[in-house]
């Protein structure tokens, strides 16, 4: 057993991901299995408001470590992210796409 704990705490330094972190991109790869709203599940799993949370999640994929540590979530997230980016600019701008 305590080989299995040094080991995990190995990965934890060679990733750079705080256990916050890693719990949150385990929540966004499974968040769909939660009952109820997205929203209310971020507020019982994680104590903070889903604004905060967006914010703490964009600030997480942008970290290599991240990426490393979850390259196929990490870049759909980024897609996403992109995406809705691009939808509010040409709404802004009197686009459609």
């Amino acid at each position: 057993m305590d080989a299995a704990k040094h080991i995990a705490a190995e990965q934890e330094t060679v990733a750079g991901l705080s256990d916050r972190d890693r719990e949150i991109l385990e929540f966004e790869r499974h968040w769909w299995k939660y009952a109820g709203a997205k929203e209310q599940a971020v507020r019982e799993k994680f104590d903070m408001s889903s604004t905060r949370y967006y914010q703490v999640l964009n600030a997480l994929i942008d970290r290599p470590e991240a990426l490393e540590a979850d390259p196929l979530l990490v870049r759909r997230l980024r897609r996403l992210r992109a995406s809705r980016q691009r939808q509010r600019s040409a709404r802004r701008l009197g686009f459609e796409i």
